[in-house]
């Protein structure tokens, strides 16, 4: 027969279960939903790249409406708010909001405004930025020095603004590793550029050379 001692102990165990279960609950419904943000956001960022801004608009609230969807689930079981799935959805989801910003030529939306945390915006915006070599090149070769110009000097702001925040990655996610990165990208844009506008230059000057003189 079982002791009051071990009843008690049954009674703790179950009610312990019980909160497991909720809280697992919760977990597969918060992970499907950053699957699902991560699927929206690269959808996002591959419509900017074809030009297809409405559909690109479309992909990104449905993103975003999977963001605020796991704060929801998560409201009470923090410890699992700040597991890395999480973070890593929402940078996706704030790389891809900036790709819109960056594209459309608007300011770059603000931490609040995507109901993201510190950490996962700082990232989402260097990687918005490393994703900008493609829009530039694409600039390029459609021969709008201008436009390619201004995204680069986006880019160069992105970057120099990241490098004021010498914290531990504990703290900032990794961003010293993300900001190393968008260097590399940063400088082989930039040769990319003055490359292609030099050779520009020289197609000028050698039209002139070769126009009859009046």
């Amino acid at each position: 027969m079982p002791t009051s001692h071990a009843r008690s102990l049954e009674e703790i165990a179950a009610a312990l279960r019980v909160r497991f279960e909720a809280t697992n609950r919760a977990r597969e419904e918060a992970l499907r939903a950053c699957r699902e943000t991560i699927q929206f956001s690269s959808r996002t960022i591959r419509a900017v790249h074809r030009g297809e801004m409405e559909a690109a608009r479309a992909q990104a609230d449905e993103a975003k409406s999977r963001v605020e969807a796991v704060r929801a689930v998560l409201a009470v079981h923090p410890e699992l708010f700040h597991a890395g799935y999480v973070h890593d959805s929402q940078k996706e989801y704030v790389e891809a909001e900036c790709m819109l910003a960056i594209s459309g030529g608007q300011p770059l939306p603000d931490p609040d405004s995507l109901g993201v945390e510190a950490a996962a915006y700082l990232n989402g915006i260097a990687e918005a930025a490393s994703e900008s070599r493609r829009y530039v090149l694409d600039r390029l070769r459609a021969g709008d020095m201008e436009r390619a110009d201004s995204v680069l000097k986006i880019m160069d702001d992105i970057y120099y603004e990241l490098i004021t925040f010498d914290f531990p990655d504990a703290v900032t996610g990794g961003l010293r590793r993300t900001t190393d990165a968008l260097r590399a990208v940063l400088e082989r844009t930039r040769g990319d550029l003055t490359l292609t506008l030099s050779q520009r230059r020289l197609e000028e000057a050698l039209n002139r050379a070769g126009s009859p003189s009046c």
